[in-house]
């Protein structure tokens, strides 16, 4: 930086004051608008300002030739002082804290919370010496990840309560209610496969597309257990009403996971919602097809539903 430090006394005895010396300043250094010129329906700043070799050549700011009325004009260091020297940087923060970031791109095919864990392995000595009031986080995708899953896990009571009575009013029966609530996890299985076919992160919004999928699992289990009730009070073998419920079922189970699934297929594309669509899409793929055959050996081992005998 050039510090400049102005002599009052000479600067009064010559006439210019120093907001009109750093107005001068300003002008040959920076530039001033003057006036505009209209160039067919836009305006266009006229600037002014020094030579190159004023603005360029530091070294020459000292010979400035500043004016002091009636046309005269003295070297800038009659009236001040020049002295180089360093100023502190800019202070980046974070949490109003004073903070160095370092920062990384990716090669492909490596995901950020892989390649974070491997960091974070091999800073736990460094951590282990920081003096106090030093300290090591981890920032990006993973902490966006834990900034999500703890906004999540703040509602998550109060949806899984909301989720158990909606699924209670329709199947008022715990032993059902329990039957139907198995069959969330099931969705996992694709949802890994999926991730890993694509090569593509558990993120926050994979961990959203997760959630949904638990509920699409969940309806299709319902519409499943509701049908065999049903068969059963219309007065059908218990076995015979599990068998005929899960071939009825079987086609709008398969329709509305299928019309998902196509619907989730643009989305792949996407930076920000492809991993909720892969997720959604592996999940509905793999859970449907189980639903249809785990749940009604569920449903007859849970039961104790015999096959009938043969007369």
């Amino acid at each position: 930086m050039i510090r400049l430090t102005i002599d009052q006394n000479r600067a009064r005895v010559l006439g210019i004051s120093t907001q009109e010396l750093a107005t001068f300043l300003n002008t040959v250094i920076s530039g001033a608008a003057i006036t505009t010129y209209r160039e067919g329906d836009k305006q266009v700043d006229v600037m002014v300002r020094g030579a190159k070799e004023e603005r360029v050549y530091m070294s020459l700011l000292k010979d400035l030739a500043v004016p002091i009325g009636r046309g005269r004009t003295v070297p800038l260091a009659q009236i001040a002082n020049l002295t180089y020297g360093f100023e502190q940087g800019v202070y980046w923060r974070r949490y109003r804290l004073p903070v160095i970031t370092v920062r990384s791109d990716l090669k492909d095919g490596v995901q950020a919370p892989v390649v974070s864990a491997q960091v974070n392995a091999k800073l736990e000595e460094i951590r282990a010496k920081l003096p106090f009031g030093y300290r090591i986080d981890t920032g990006g995708a993973v902490e966006d990840a834990g900034k999500g899953q703890k906004s999540i896990a703040i509602v998550a009571p109060v949806m899984i309560l909301v989720m158990l009575t909606a699924l209670m009013l329709q199947l008022q029966s715990f032993s059902r209610l329990a039957m139907v609530v198995l069959t969330a996890p099931l969705g996992l299985i694709g949802v890994v496969a999926a991730l890993l076919i694509f090569n593509v992160p558990f993120g926050f919004v994979a961990m959203l597309g997760t959630i949904a999928l638990a509920g699409m699992i969940m309806r299709n289990s319902v519409i499943l257990v509701d049908q065999i009730e049903q068969d059963i009070r219309n007065g059908s073998d218990p076995y015979e009403a599990i068998a005929d419920a899960t071939v009825r079922r079987l086609r709008p189970i398969v329709l509305t996971a299928a019309a998902a699934v196509l619907a989730m297929i643009p989305l792949t594309r996407s930076a920000f919602y492809g991993p909720m669509a892969v997720a959604i899409m592996g999940g509905l793929v793999v859970a449907t097809v189980i639903t249809l055959v785990f749940l009604p050996a569920l449903y007859a081992a849970w039961y104790r539903v015999q096959r009938p005998a043969l007369v």
